[in-house]
């Protein structure tokens, strides 16, 4: 089966910008979406497939960079593209710092427009195959048993299996067997391979040792 193509998602209220854009993006084999606006942008349901949003800054309502920011306080993440006629150097520096992967001033080359939607699906995919490994760590770990979990915390926070066991009032043996119960279930072959994926998933102890069991 065929793969979808990557969906370029084109808001511009100029007519003939978005008319011009949608014929490079589908001449080179990629899907496209056009929007006049980003509350029709935001009202349309869209597939959680490959993409990137090519954005002009200066709208009516409701402005490209302060979408951009809303874009990321509702955590879509969808790589972001900015364009406008009347580009300025506060404006760019505004929208690279809130994640834009290229700013480009109009009239710009189509070249120009393809390397930079070529850019951010390319960002677009490693941030999707980060996604995917976190998710199948996040699974393995909810495997684990509360005290599982809890000693793969604290282990993999430097702690020695001493202090974990005095912390928790278990004993060391009880500790190693947790340790290694929970090395088996997150496939992780030594020490390093668990504290590189407790990182990763971002954990921090919200279990109360005085509230768990052995």
């Amino acid at each position: 089966m065929k793969d979808k193509p990557p969906t370029i998602y084109i808001i511009d209220d100029d007519e003939s910008m978005r008319l011009a854009l949608d014929s490079l993006f589908r001449s080179v084999g990629f899907a496209t979406q056009t929007f006049t606006s980003t509350n029709d942008f935001a009202a349309t349901n869209r597939a959680d497939g490959e993409g990137c949003l090519v954005l002009d800054i200066r709208l009516q309502g409701m402005s490209g960079l302060d979408f951009q920011d809303q874009l990321a306080r509702t955590g879509v993440s969808l790589p972001v593209i900015l364009m406008t006629g009347h580009g300025d150097i506060p404006m760019s520096v505004r929208g690279m710092k809130a994640g834009a992967i290229d700013f480009l001033t109009k009239p710009f080359r189509d070249q120009d427009m393809l390397d930079a939607v070529a850019s951010a699906l390319k960002h677009d995919r490693v941030r999707r195959a980060g996604q995917g490994q976190v998710a199948d760590l996040q699974a393995r770990f909810e495997t684990l048993s509360a005290r599982e979990q809890q000693v793969m915390l604290m282990v993999t926070k430097g702690l020695l299996n001493k202090q974990v066991a005095g912390d928790l009032g278990i004993s060391e043996i009880t500790v190693k067997i947790h340790r290694g119960a929970a090395m088996r279930k997150m496939g992780a072959r030594t020490l390093p391979d668990l504290v590189r994926m407790a990182d990763a998933l971002d954990k921090q102890p919200v279990l109360d040792p005085a509230n768990t069991t052995v």
